[in-house]
């Protein structure tokens, strides 16, 4: 099986994926592929993408039993002995954990602690 996500990219690349995946979402696409036609779509999606960013989640044997490519993507894989994971940006996380703007009663009641 393989998932192809597509973000800001072009109509044409879309068109394309469409002729071997099954959109099943604005820019999520799904189906079974060889080998070959995936490497060879992945290729295409890297040619086309444009300014978009573009992730490739597809089966493979090993312990999690899947694998991943991203493209222009802030969020990169790293393998960590055999098992890949997710390096996000260290700015990506501190923005999440206290958004700008929040009151002080909605502090209050995700951190329960009086500000």
């Amino acid at each position: 099986m393989t998932v192809v996500i597509l973000t800001a990219c072009p109509e044409g690349l879309r068109g394309h994926l469409t002729q071997w995946l099954l959109e099943i979402a604005a820019g999520v696409y799904i189906g079974h592929v060889s080998t070959r036609v995936r490497r060879r779509l992945w290729a295409r999606v890297i040619d086309m993408a444009g300014p978009g960013r573009a992730l490739m989640v597809y089966q493979t044997t090993g312990e999690q039993r899947l694998s991943f490519l991203v493209h222009d993507h802030q969020w990169t894989p790293v393998d960590l002995d055999g098992i890949t994971l997710v390096r996000r940006p260290a700015e990506a996380i501190f923005n999440a954990a206290l958004p700008a703007g929040w009151s002080r009663a909605a502090k209050r009641r995700r951190f329960g602690r009086r500000t």
